[in-house]
């Protein structure tokens, strides 16, 4: 059966209360977590630091306008687990790129949680949604690896990033979701591991495009983005653990994310016109989504039902200052009347440059 209607069926049964669909029938669960377990021992030698938040202003340089007001949700991909430094985060490079393209200060929320599976969304919409009266603009969802690793239903799945798409959409905000990275990229691991996390991982990335886009949200897939780089720079794009990304490797998600993030403001350069030179086009949205799965980097944007774009942006450097971020918890109010003196970003550098 093709990925795309694997992943075609995995959504609907999400849709329709189905629960049953897995990606793997019980021999290859167990065989895949065991092997994960294996693989862990292995490369997991080390011990993660708990990810900065990240929380706070960036781009201050800009002025005390009023803030692009950015939200961070997922699992240890979107906290930044393995870094130390806030502006090593996706956080805090997503906030700091999005300040230089927009030339207005971003107040960031992270709410993720290193370990979370999709059925944590729900907890984390609640806390970016606090307060009413100053919802997000746009948040940034990366989830999935965890759901694979720990045996959660791909249908539950599904349902769960349905709903928390649904919820930030309801309260107006613009949604982007970084889908469910390859974990056959991880070194080392070895046959049959790396053949069934492929795929495993595929068709979950899949399903999370298309629920994800019927709900209104744009979709980046994480894909192998950093396969090759890991397998190039193991000691460069690994963390102390061994097992999460570097700030480099970090950086490669951000830089992938950044133009999606901008354009669902408004906010780059490019069009969503259809660009054949890069062989962009309007497929179905399951065959939209299968294809993604495929290509790391690759945007899926829903043009008008069952059709999707499929879209690959050209990427930008972030802001070089971004790594030396450091925000500061700071009030809104104050922010605005200018009384803390703190600059944050010293002026990053325009992202084109």
């Amino acid at each position: 059966m093709s990925r795309a209607r694997v992943a075609r069926r995995i959504a609907a049964g999400a849709a329709y209360g189905g629960g049953s669909i897995g990606l793997l029938g019980a021999a290859g669960v167990g065989l895949l977590l065991a092997e994960v377990q294996l693989a862990k021992r292995s490369v997991g030698n080390g011990i993660a630091p708990l990810p900065p938040s990240g929380d706070g202003w960036y781009g201050l340089a800009y002025g005390h306008s009023e803030p692009i007001r950015l939200g961070m949700l997922g699992d240890s991909t979107a906290a930044g687990q393995g870094v130390r430094r806030v502006g090593q985060t996706p956080g805090a490079l997503l906030a700091s790129g999005l300040a230089a393209v927009a030339e207005r200060p971003v107040e960031l929320r992270n709410v993720a949680l290193p370990g979370a599976k999709s059925d944590d969304l729900d907890r984390q919409v609640t806390l970016v949604l606090t307060d009413p009266a100053r919802p997000p603009d746009v948040c940034v969802i990366m989830i999935g690896a965890n759901d694979v690793t720990h045996r959660m239903t791909a249908t539950r799945s599904v349902r769960c990033l349905a709903a928390a798409v649904r919820r930030l959409r309801t309260a107006g905000a613009e949604v982007v979701v970084g889908t469910c990275p390859d974990l056959g990229t991880i070194e080392p691991v070895y046959q049959p591991l790396r053949w069934l996390a492929r795929r495993v991982s595929r068709q979950l990335a899949a399903a999370q495009t298309i629920v994800a886009v019927e709900q209104g949200a744009r979709t980046v897939s994480l894909g192998d983005l950093l396969g090759p780089e890991f397998a190039a720079n193991p000691r460069e794009l690994f963390g102390p653990d061994n097992y999460h990304p570097s700030a480099e490797g970090y950086a490669t998600a951000a830089m992938a994310v950044l133009p999606t993030l901008c354009a669902v403001l408004n906010l780059w350069p490019e069009t969503d016109r259809l660009d054949v030179s890069r062989d962009e086009d309007v497929l179905p949205v399951a065959q939209a989504a299968s294809a993604a799965a495929s290509e790391a980097g690759t945007e899926v944007t829903g043009v008008r039902a069952p059709w999707a774009l499929l879209k690959h942006r050209r990427r930008r450097h972030l802001p070089t200052a971004a790594e030396e971020a450091t925000p500061e918890e700071i009030h809104p109010d104050e922010v605005r009347a200018g009384g803390t003196g703190t600059d944050d970003l010293s002026r990053p550098a325009p992202a084109g440059e």
